[in-house]
């Protein structure tokens, strides 16, 4: 581990407590301290996380990143918690998992592939967009478009003032008044695909990640968890800029 001068929230994050968000409200909650006396600002600077406990209990040092895959059902929040009681990832992965954070979000009706870490710094790195982490998903959608109009998405599109990026997409099927389409990002921005689509006349009735990076989603069972190699997550991170 580094020991070089880092924020508190980074380095708690990293030893997979929480994200880097919710390390923040816990210390706005003083549930965090440092030699039993609670911290004020997440923007305290530490070399390691000796003397660090979280609800009175000391932080573990950091261990190797782990991955991990789950199919996600729809009708769950990728969240860690909902106000108005709704389901959570969180009430679906199987007892025995580590503390984990899930890479980018699926939204409630999305279903498909979910990566969950133990890493903060992981997650942050396959999230952000200047990494270039594609991202494939599959949509059925009602009503009519044309391959042309997918493949001017290619150049990117602006709706409502936000500017989406480069699109690879592909008329799949027509199945009477629905098609199936397939699609492959590197941006990942909040519904995207839903917003895309719609934008070009269609209606989503379901979409289905099938990959984000080298890790595909196959066919793997509805709402089942398993673990990437870790010889196969050091590969890849070889690969990230």
């Amino acid at each position: 581990m580094s020991k070089e001068p880092q924020r508190i929230a980074k380095l708690l994050a990293r030893a997979g407590v929480a994200s880097r968000r919710e390390v923040e409200r816990m210390i706005a909650e003083r549930r965090i301290a440092i030699d039993g006396k609670a911290l004020e600002t997440p923007a305290t600077i530490v070399v390691s996380l000796r003397g660090v406990t979280v609800d009175g209990n000391p932080v573990a040092a950091p261990t190797p990143a782990r991955l991990f895959r789950f199919h996600k059902p729809q009708g769950l929040l990728t969240a860690e918690r909902d106000p108005k009681g709704r389901p959570t990832i969180y009430d679906r992965l199987p007892n025995g998992l580590p503390r984990v954070v899930p890479v980018g979000r699926l939204d409630l009706n999305t279903e498909g592939l979910l990566l969950l870490t133990t890493d903060g710094g992981l997650k942050r790195q396959l999230e952000l967009p200047s990494t270039g982490v594609e991202r494939a998903y599959r949509a059925r959608a009602y009503g009519q478009v044309s391959q042309a109009q997918l493949e001017d998405l290619i150049e990117g599109v602006e709706i409502d003032g936000i500017r989406y990026g480069r699109i690879d997409a592909n008329l799949e099927r027509r199945t009477g008044a629905n098609v199936w389409i397939e699609m492959k990002l590197a941006e990942g921005k909040n519904r995207e695909v839903r917003r895309v689509l719609e934008h070009l006349g269609l209606r989503v009735s379901r979409l289905i990640r099938t990959s984000y990076g080298p890790f595909e989603l196959a066919d793997m069972p509805l709402g089942a968890v398993d673990e990437i190699r870790q010889h196969d997550l050091v590969q890849f991170r070889k690969t990230l800029r």
